[in-house]
């Protein structure tokens, strides 16, 4: 089984982008979210993938990804989603020995930028950069999923979000 060990993170600043590696345009969708199991399609880079999600447990989930063709993804984001999708830029930071993935949301969502890194270990010891704010991992407002049913711009106007 796969297993993702992720912990997201708020973005302070933008001392970041002078590491960026990369950059790559994300449009992602859910086609379902239901207790203990999501489903995402997403298209980045020219490329699509449909992934399921097991519930989190702590900062730990189980996770299976698989490549489809763009045009069913395309297809799936327009017809099956659930929400509108979430718009966003990759940046991939190296940190040490590790490798974050710095999201800069559009759209719905602009404003919001946050930093996830995978681990191998709930407890493995990282690098916290300077750019790193407060963590997010166990607050559901800033899971993907929730930010496509309850946009970020709306948290002032509504902060039970």
């Amino acid at each position: 089984m796969a297993i993702e060990i992720e912990r997201k993170f708020l973005v302070v600043g933008a001392s970041w982008r002078r590491a960026a590696e990369s950059e790559i345009l994300l449009m992602q969708g859910y086609l379902t979210n239901q207790a203990g199991v999501t489903v995402r399609v997403r298209v980045a880079g020219g490329q699509a993938f449909l992934t399921i999600k097991g519930a989190t447990l702590g900062v730990r989930r189980s996770e299976f990804e698989y490549p489809i063709p763009v045009a069913d993804a395309t297809a799936m984001l327009h017809e099956l989603a659930v929400s509108p999708p979430i718009e966003k830029t990759r940046y991939r930071v190296r940190v040490g020995g590790h490798v974050w993935d710095l999201d800069v949301f559009a759209g719905a969502n602009e404003g919001l930028v946050m930093a996830e890194i995978e681990l191998t270990a709930e407890d493995e010891v990282f690098e916290h950069p300077a750019w790193l704010g407060a963590e997010v991992s166990g607050d559901p407002r800033y899971y993907n999923v929730n930010l496509a049913r309850h946009p970020y711009r709306n948290w002032l106007r509504d902060p039970a979000q």
